[in-house]
């Protein structure tokens, strides 16, 4: 838990106990503020009082006198309709704020790095905090990811924070001086939440705000948005530019268009790591998120031969092309953390032969993206929310069944493939949707399966 001393004795309201928000009010009130905590949630409500916490509604009096507002990230505040608590402490004037923002102000003598994107982030996140430990930095790696910003150790002076950002809490970023900034991709995603697509690309944009100027702004070159990004960066000649790719030669940056990672950071264009020996990394999208870790270490001082070592030893990222089993020649994979297509996109180019689980609550688009790899799928197996217009869209184009749960779809998609045997065949969830219509998280929803998978291979 981290204090925030600058909040002694202020009174600060809390919104949202969700994992950031109980993280945040606890580390308050142990900062020796005057913590009021809310959420709609009753039952939130009462896990928070059974902490400790006392809870006041912001709308009938929780406001009164409150230094700031912090907000949980994943509770709407502008978008679909503006909240009613945040409309009211807007009009008193109270700043409203997220964790990794307090972070920030509780250990300014620390660096920090930060990543966003719509995907990617994840794993570059927790691979830059691998490389981090590899070159024996004092580091931690949170925030969207993991650990609550303000539930990591407290590092000493120097410390490096390896920090995961939505767009949702860089909209809620005040003040806090980052290091290095890494924007991998954009596309359309979380768009209801931002107004549209220029809202939710204003909103990564924004990382770039709090970036110490001459600083490093790393920027993915392998989608048009992002391309523009780092041609106004140039422009505004205010931060050092990098950029990355795993499509093309980026003079000046870090690139792997064939899988050999190329350092030409400093224009001399050094060959450093062969990324497609490294089997917890796969596809390209991998390799754009390894050019980005590498980059970024880079830029935080770490040694090349140290931040490769540390890349070939990465052991993979839970619910993202995760390999959860083998029988007889089939593998099992959980790709749970795809949540959209485009997330999808990456684990279903690694694959030929694919037994797919798809489905749960739909996102923009559907999966209109993923026409160009359904020759890869072999049957579809659909579930949740999204499973009847999944199979309006799959319909003469791939063979599907619809299997509504989890636990129907690995038992058919199991005794399809173990009864056809097609060597190198994939029984791969990556539903292309959010988790929230059967399971409380992504997360929740790749343990499922990766139990389901342990009871049909025993």
């Amino acid at each position: 838990m981290i204090a925030v001393p600058s909040l002694a004795g202020t009174i600060a309201a809390v919104m949202g106990l969700g994992r950031s928000g109980r993280a945040t009010a606890l580390a308050l009130a142990a900062s020796g503020a005057v913590v009021r905590a809310w959420d709609d949630d009753s039952g939130k409500r009462d896990a928070a009082l059974a902490e400790g916490l006392t809870l006041a509604d912001p709308l009938t009096g929780g406001l009164d006198g409150c230094a700031l507002l912090v907000w949980s990230p994943g509770i709407p505040h502008t978008y679909p309709a503006p909240h009613p608590v945040a409309q009211a402490a807007a009009a008193r004037g109270i700043p409203m704020v997220c964790d990794v923002e307090l972070l920030g102000r509780a250990r300014p003598d620390c660096q920090f790095l930060a990543i966003t994107g719509t995907n990617g982030k994840s794993t570059t996140t927790t691979l830059l905090g691998h490389i981090a430990q590899g070159c024996g930095l004092s580091s931690a790696a949170g925030g969207n990811l993991g650990t609550a910003a303000l539930a990591m150790p407290e590092l000493d002076p120097g410390g490096t924070y390896v920090m995961e950002l939505s767009s949702y809490q860089i909209e809620l970023l005040d003040s806090i001086q980052l290091d290095v900034a890494v924007l991998l991709n954009i596309t359309p995603d979380h768009l209801a939440r931002h107004g549209g697509i220029e809202g939710y690309v204003a909103a990564k944009r924004r990382l770039f705000r709090y970036l110490k100027p001459g600083h490093a702004a790393i920027v993915g070159m392998d989608d048009p948005t992002c391309r523009g990004v780092l041609m106004a960066i140039l422009a505004a000649s205010r931060w050092h530019a990098v950029g990355i790719s795993a499509e093309r030669r980026v003079p000046g940056g870090v690139y792997a268009p064939d899988g050999v990672l190329i350092d030409d950071t400093e224009n001399d264009a050094v060959p450093c790591l062969d990324l497609r020996e490294i089997a917890s990394l796969p596809g390209r999208h991998n390799w754009q998120n390894a050019c980005a870790a590498f980059a970024a270490a880079r830029h935080a001082g770490m040694d090349p031969d140290e931040i490769c070592e540390a890349l070939s030893t990465y052991p993979g990222l839970a619910h993202r092309q995760e390999l959860v089993g083998t029988v007889n020649g089939v593998l099992y994979v959980n790709d749970s953390k795809a949540t959209n297509a485009d997330a999808a996109e990456k684990a279903l180019v690694c694959y030929q032969d694919v037994y797919w689980i798809a489905g749960g609550q739909p996102k923009e688009g559907g999966i209109d993206a993923l026409e160009r790899h359904f020759g890869r799928i072999r049957h579809a197996f659909l579930i949740g929310e999204a499973a009847q217009a999944f199979g309006r869209r799959l319909d003469g184009k791939v063979a599907f069944t619809q299997c509504g749960d989890l636990g129907t779809a690995v038992a058919r998609a199991h005794a399809m493939a173990q009864a056809e045997r097609v060597a190198g065949a994939v029984v791969l969830l990556s539903p292309a949707c959010a988790s929230w219509d059967q399971f409380a998280s992504f997360e929740q929803r790749g343990d499922v399966f990766r139990q389901l998978v342990r009871e049909v291979a025993a």
